[in-house]
């Protein structure tokens, strides 16, 4: 039947879209390359949206979506990184060869992916920071930023530690909370609310880099709703 590969399809349309994203970190249309990653996390909603809407699973879906995060949420950032760090390591240190640690984030990036697959505990939620939103807070923080690289007023070290911090919470242990909303009472969603209401007032405030903020307010939440969990169950 026709429907059962639709979930495919979508899939398909977010390794697409993280292709070209990629196409244009390399030539520094950073704006473009983060619109791109943006859409490929539509996607990458909507596939999963569409599996269980339509009862249309398969174990070719389930791989095909982990190699298209791959390249979206992985390869696409860290091509991002790597052509923004880059220009900016050469100005600061005369050297470009420090960019590679831009690479961290399609590696572990994968690590995370690899994980997520076996780990029956990430149905309702997750453990470590997801792909899509460590992308996100790459992309949009570089595109909405690339013009103070070009003055130098952001130091390489900066990137690099946030490269590593981040790397670290794809692999996490820390509990963080998804979207997904079986229904749309307070109770039981009162962390998603406060999470939207947050990202509503970044994104007026600053902009695209307000959806690079959203995510460290999302790790925020995660982090202390974890902590509130963890004194609750004792």
């Amino acid at each position: 039947m026709v429907r059962k590969h639709i979930p495919n399809a979508i899939t398909s349309l977010n390794l697409a879209s993280g292709c070209i994203a990629i196409v244009f970190a390399l030539q520094g249309e950073y704006t473009t390359a983060s619109y791109f990653i943006a859409l490929a996390a539509v996607f990458d909603f909507f596939d999963g949206f569409a599996a269980r809407l339509l009862n249309a699973y398969s174990p070719v879906g389930k791989e095909l979506d982990s190699l298209a995060d791959v390249v979206s949420f992985g390869v696409a950032p860290g091509m991002m990184l790597f052509t923004y760090v880059s220009e900016l390591s050469f100005q600061t240190y005369n050297s470009e060869y420090l960019a590679y640690l831009a690479f961290l984030i399609p590696v572990f990036s994968a690590l995370r992916l690899a994980k997520f697959n076996i780990d029956d505990r990430q149905t309702t939620s997750f453990i470590g920071l997801p792909t899509p939103a460590n992308a996100i807070f790459w992309a949009f923080g570089i595109s909405s930023n690339f013009t103070y690289a070009l003055n130098t007023l952001i130091d390489p070290l900066i990137v690099f530690a946030g490269i590593i911090i981040f790397s670290w919470l794809l692999i996490s242990n820390i509990p963080m909370f998804a979207l997904k909303f079986k229904n749309y009472a307070w109770k039981g969603n009162r962390i998603r609310y406060y999470f939207l209401a947050g990202c509503v007032g970044l994104i007026a405030l600053t902009g695209l880099a307000g959806l690079s903020a959203c995510i460290l307010w999302y790790i925020f939440l995660s982090t202390i709703n974890a902590r509130f969990d963890k004194r609750s169950a004792k």
